[in-house]
């Protein structure tokens, strides 16, 4: 059963690639129940049904980028909480020839980062949770809203290229990788006792880990690089943060998985963090991570956060900035 339901989502991916703005609604009902809830990016938020989810994503979508393929680099499955689940993540990437979502289109090739979770039930998905870096899609077509500390790249897959996991894995590897996972994120929540050097990084992170953050943050090498270009302007912008409200959360192999809607619930307290003053006001963070362990410890993290919800939640409308053609702070 499991390796049916990863295999109906890679499918699906695959199937993208012969897809057309015109067809893709009758695509869609192979794939979901007829009344599946999707809950996408700002601005597209949520949405129930095959021909809902057709309209207000995948046309446009396929519009705009005519030739448009869908290639995960990561795939696996898990169980949370009762619900079996498949998740990926990976580039669309195509031709930008029609705005979208009123980017301007460029007619360059494009990338779009994408992060995904689906429950599957009696053979079809039941439920979605998608994150789209739209922030980077802006960013490729020339609009610099948000000043990153670190490098801003078209993300790559796992360096061991072994992330499509179609076939069984071992359980023990398995709940290890989970385990590993599990330990972190606990860490992670003693930094307002004990600060950064409290969070235990160096039990669970390799020296030279790949930290693949969202647009307006960037990526980062290394416990020194991440704690200097993310983690630190991120939690003196929100030192009271509360994570771990997940939807789903799971691991398979060498891989895990977590996301939430929103996961992280904080208080935008210090100034700075993507160049804005604090607001003193609540904010909930969609967000995705995805991660590979080798050995004992953790190697790699792709992280989603929907920065333009979150911006919009920070008094920023970045759709109205993109229209007046106002970038940056």
């Amino acid at each position: 059963m499991t390796t049916e339901r990863k295999r109906l989502v890679h499918e699906f991916s695959q199937e993208i690639h012969d897809a057309s703005a015109e067809n893709v609604d009758d695509l869609l009902p192979d794939y979901y129940h007829a009344d599946a809830e999707w809950h996408g990016p700002e601005p597209i938020n949520a949405v129930e049904g095959p021909d809902a989810i057709a309209d207000a994503y995948w046309a446009p979508l396929l519009e705009s980028f005519p030739d448009l393929e869908k290639n995960d680099y990561i795939l696996f499955a898990g169980e949370f909480e009762g619900g079996q689940w498949v998740c990926a993540t990976g580039n669309l990437v195509g031709t930008f020839e029609n705005d979208w979502l009123d980017i301007p289109a460029t007619g360059h090739a494009t990338w779009l980062r994408y992060g995904e979770f689906h429950r599957v039930l009696d053979g079809k998905i039941a439920e979605t949770r998608l994150l789209v870096d739209v922030l980077d899609v802006m960013r490729q077509a020339g609009y610099q809203f948000v000043p990153a500390l670190a490098p801003e790249v078209v993300i790559p897959g796992p360096t061991t290229q072994d992330g499509v996991l179609l076939d069984e894995q071992d359980d023990e590897a398995s709940e290890k990788t989970l385990q590993v996972v599990e330990g972190m994120l606990d860490g992670l929540q003693d930094y307002q006792e004990e600060g950064l050097d409290g969070m235990g990084l160096e039990k669970y992170w390799h020296e030279d880990f790949m930290w693949y953050g969202p647009a307006g943050t960037g990526t980062t090498r290394g416990i020194d690089g991440f704690q200097e270009y993310h983690q630190a302007p991120f939690l003196e912008a929100f030192p009271d943060r509360e994570g771990g409200d997940h939807v789903a959360r799971f691991a398979e192999g060498n891989y895990c998985a977590s996301t939430g809607w929103p996961s992280v619930k904080a208080t935008h307290l210090g100034d700075g963090w993507m160049g804005l003053p604090a607001t003193d006001e609540p904010v909930g963070m969609r967000v995705m991570d995805f991660w590979r362990r080798e050995g004992d410890k953790l190697a790699e993290n792709w992280v989603f956060i929907d920065k333009i919800d979150l911006l919009q939640q920070m008094g920023v409308d970045i759709f109205e900035r993109l229209r007046n053609d106002q970038q940056y702070f």
